[in-house]
C-alpha cells in the first residue's frame, strides 16, 4: 500500500444554503448557492436529515487497489492498524477520527449549541459530542464584515432562553452575542456546550468530532423551517437546555476563550515551516497543523491526518510513490506512513487534522 487516499466531492444537503464556492471548487459550469453547503471530506459517518432518512449521505467513497468502489469506513476497518496506528496501547477506533469539512454559507447559520463528549456519553448515548473548530480560509467579495457568533456575551436564564426559543425570539437572542470579526487565516475552537453561529459568505474548514448532534435552537432560516424531531436531537426542550454552557463569555474574554493562535513547531528558515494550531492544551478531541512549503520539506509523523491543500500545489512522496496535490485537494495519510515529504516549486500550504487523545 504505502500510499495516501485522495478524495473527490462528497457535497452533504443541509439546512441552510450555501457552496457556490464549492462549485467553483469543483469546477462546475454555473456554480450557484443551494442546499449542498458542504463537502465531507473523507467522511466515516453518515449525515442525519430529518425527511431524507432514504438517503443515503455523508460516507465517503473511494476506489481500492482492484478498482472496487466502496465506503472509506469500510476500507479502513478491513486494515484499522494500518491506517490508523495505535494510541499507544490499542488500535485507534473508528470514533477517533475527526470530522472534516469544507463549508461555504451564503446566508446565516441557524442558531445551534452541540453536545459536550461528557454529555454525549451520559444523555445521548453517543461515543462523541460534537466539540468543533474553524480555519477561515477565504471570504466572498461582497461581504465587507465577515463575523461568526460564538458563546453567549450577555447570557440569559434558563428560563428566559426557554421562552425566546419557544415564542422564536430570535432578535432578542440575537442581542446575547457580540459579532465576532474574522478573516482568512483565523482560528476558533468551538467547545460543546456554547452556543454559535455562522456569518454569511465565509468559506472555512470545519474540524469537528465524528457526529451529527445539534441542537438547533432557530427554526426558520431563508423560508425553511426545521422539522420538529431535527431541532432537539429528537428529544425534549429540556434535554436541549442541559446542553448549553450559559457562563457568559465578556467580550475582553472572546479571543482568549475562542481563537487559537499559531505555535510554530518547526522552521527551517528555508520557506518550509510547521505551525500547531490547535494543540492538546485545547482539545483532546482533535489536533490541527499548517505545513508550509517552499521546496523540500521531509517530515515525520506518528499518526494518521487528513490534508487539506489551501495554497498552491505541489506533491507527496513516500517511497516510490508520488502523488501530485493542486489547491483545494484533500487525501487521507495513514498512520503508517512515518516519514513522507512535500515537494513544490513554489509556496504551498497544507492543512493537517490529527485525531485526538484517547476516550
Amino acid at each position: 500500500m504505502n500510499k495516501i487516499v485522495k478524495f473527490s466531492a462528497n457535497r452533504v444537503w443541509r439546512t441552510y444554503q450555501g457552496g457556490k464556492q464549492l462549485d467553483l471548487i469543483e469546477g462546475k459550469q454555473n456554480p450557484k448557492d443551494s442546499n449542498f453547503p458542504e463537502d465531507w471530506i473523507g467522511s466515516t459517518i453518515e449525515a442525519h436529515n430529518v425527511g431524507r432518512e432514504h438517503i443515503s449521505e455523508g460516507l465517503a467513497m473511494v476506489t481500492n487497489d482492484i478498482g472496487q468502489t466502496l465506503p472509506f469506513r469500510d476500507l479502513l476497518t478491513k486494515e484499522q492498524l494500518y491506517y490508523l496506528g495505535t494510541d499507544g496501547n490499542s488500535v485507534r477506533s473508528m470514533d477517533d477520527i475527526p470530522l472534516v469539512k469544507y463549508l461555504d454559507s451564503a446566508t446565516r447559520l441557524h442558531f445551534q449549541a452541540h453536545p459536550t463528549r461528557a454529555f454525549a456519553q451520559e444523555r445521548l448515548d453517543s461515543p462523541r459530542g460534537k466539540t468543533e473548530a474553524y480555519v477561515i480560509l477565504e471570504i466572498r467579495a461582497d461581504v465587507s464584515d465577515p463575523y461568526i457568533y460564538a458563546g453567549f456575551q450577555r447570557s440569559p436564564s434558563r428560563e428566559q432562553l426557554k421562552e425566546w426559543i419557544e415564542r422564536q425570539d430570535i432578535a432578542s437572542i440575537e442581542k446575547c452575542f457580540d459579532r465576532i470579526p474574522v478573516k482568512p487565516g483565523d482560528v476558533f475552537l468551538l467547545p460543546g456546550g456554547r452556543p454559535h453561529a455562522l456569518g454569511e459568505g465565509i468559506l472555512m474548514l470545519e474540524i469537528m468530532e465524528p457526529s451529527d448532534l445539534a441542537v438547533r435552537f432557530e427554526f426558520e432560516r431563508c423560508g425553511y423551517v426545521i422539522p420538529e424531531p431535527a431541532r432537539f436531537m429528537n428529544r425534549g426542550i429540556e434535554t436541549a437546555l442541559d446542553v448549553f454552557n450559559f457562563e457568559p463569555v465578556p467580550a475582553e474574554k472572546i479571543d482568549e476563550e475562542f481563537r487559537c493562535t499559531p505555535k510554530i513547531l518547526a522552521n527551517d528558515n528555508l520557506g518550509n515551516c510547521l505551525e500547531e494550531l490547535i494543540g492538546p492544551d485545547k482539545t483532546s478531541c482533535f489536533n490541527v497543523k499548517r505545513a508550509t512549503v517552499n521546496g523540500s520539506y521531509k517530515r515525520t509523523e506518528d499518526a494518521f491526518f487528513y490534508g487539506v491543500v489551501i495554497e498552491g500545489c505541489g506533491s507527496f512522496h513516500t517511497g516510490n510513490e508520488i502523488t501530485q496535490l493542486k489547491k483545494w485537494d484533500r487525501f487521507f495519510c495513514p498512520a503508517s506512513i512515518n516519514e513522507f515529504q512535500y515537494q513544490s516549486d513554489s509556496p504551498m500550504t497544507v492543512l493537517e487534522c490529527y485525531p485526538g487523545s484517547e476516550l
